[in-house]
């Protein structure tokens, strides 16, 4: 008996790809040290995060403090940059 599976809808296929991106940074450690967040940000998020704001990115996201942005702070940070980008996309 084959079970078929209704195709990925794209917001299914953008969080999948979302999580992925997080591995990729993350590692096996499964967090981000500030470097990795760097790192993401130049490669992924170029057009939509300035570098020069990420001390105090990494700060805001670092809710726990421990210096590393586990996936909930990674969640967060997805989250802000959607709806900044959602907005802007609104106003035009």
């Amino acid at each position: 008996m084959s079970s078929i599976r209704p195709a990925l809808t794209a917001l299914e296929r953008a969080l999948l790809s979302t999580m992925a991106v997080f591995h990729t940074y993350s590692g096996c450690r499964g967090s981000l040290r500030k470097v990795d967040l760097k790192t993401l940000i130049n490669r992924e998020l170029r057009q939509f995060v300035q570098v020069s704001t990420l001390e105090q990115l990494f700060r805001d996201l670092d809710t726990n403090g421990d210096l590393r942005i586990d996936f909930q702070e990674y969640a967060t940070l997805v989250a802000m940059v959607t709806s900044a980008r959602g907005t802007f996309l609104v106003q035009k």
